[in-house]
């Protein structure tokens, strides 16, 4: 059974396909621990979504990942919105919808971080780690994906497929 920590493992991979990362490195850019990284790893793998080539280098099997992440992760790990909150922009509030979605006068949804920029109604993240990840290693690739997924867990019709567009389009930069 995949856990939060799996998929931020996952998309972290697509975010970067360029990047050869030794678990010490995800465990460190993730805010997780090398031993949640390990157990990541072969729970992917098992799920088919993790491969390792004849060099033990991980790249993720696109295809089952895009299939995942567009029609499987809102199941697993639904969102709900909760209380009103200080926090980083998610969903259709993130800047990857910005000129594309109007928000009009509904409260954004946010992850909660007391450093954060935005007010708005809570929205926790996949994984508990990813304001401290994306506050310690900024990584605009790896955010946006996490909002897309985000609008597509929580939005309305319109606002899915139009995540479901956009994740499409920054999974196959990962190919």
């Amino acid at each position: 059974m995949l856990k939060p920590q799996d998929c931020i493992i996952l998309i972290k991979l697509l975010a970067n396909p360029e990047v050869e990362w030794s678990q010490r490195q995800l465990a460190k850019t993730l805010c997780i621990s090398v031993s949640e990284i390990n157990a990541g790893i072969k729970r992917l793998g098992d799920a088919g979504l993790l491969r390792k080539d004849k060099n033990e280098r991980l790249f993720p099997n696109i295809n089952a990942a895009e299939e995942f992440l567009v029609s499987g992760v809102k199941f697993f790990f639904p969102g709900k919105l909760g209380e009103y909150t200080r926090g980083i922009p998610t969903g259709v509030a993130a800047p990857i919808f910005h000129g594309v979605i109007a928000i009009g006068n509904d409260p954004i949804p946010v992850w909660p971080d007391a450093t954060g920029d935005k007010k708005g109604v809570a929205l926790k993240p996949l994984h508990p780690s990813v304001p401290k990840s994306l506050h310690e290693n900024p990584d605009p690739i790896f955010y946006d994906i996490l909002a897309l997924i985000d609008a597509i867990r929580t939005g309305r019709p319109r606002e899915r497929n139009l995540a479901t567009i956009y994740l499409k389009e920054k999974i196959k930069h990962a190919k």
